[in-house]
């Protein structure tokens, strides 16, 4: 059964903090794969958190060795711009939207 997750990912080693988003190495690349993750319903959240080095996604999955799995995918964490720092199952409890 597919559950939810919360993912926090964190700027790499490779991360130039004098760029934007956009000016990193395969950003083109690594915006096609995350967009294709959304098109199909895995990811169903993400951005930035604005003053942190940090990225928040919310996913849907059957395990936290499939997102895991998935997400490792991304040709920013191979390239060490991104690593992945916490996955953990999420139990929503106020919504404002149907996350089922």
């Amino acid at each position: 059964m597919r559950k939810l997750f919360a993912v926090v990912n964190e700027r790499g080693p490779h991360w130039d903090r004098a760029k934007s988003l956009e000016e990193h190495a395969d950003w083109r690349a690594h915006a096609d794969f995350m967009n294709g993750l959304v098109a199909e319903g895995f990811v169903l959240l993400g951005g930035p958190l604005i003053g942190t080095d940090d990225v928040l996604l919310i996913v849907r999955g059957d395990s936290e060795d499939e997102v895991r799995r998935r997400l490792a995918e991304d040709v920013w964490v191979v390239k060490g711009l991104l690593r992945q720092r916490q996955i953990a199952p999420w139990w929503v409890r106020l919504s404002a939207f149907d996350a089922s």
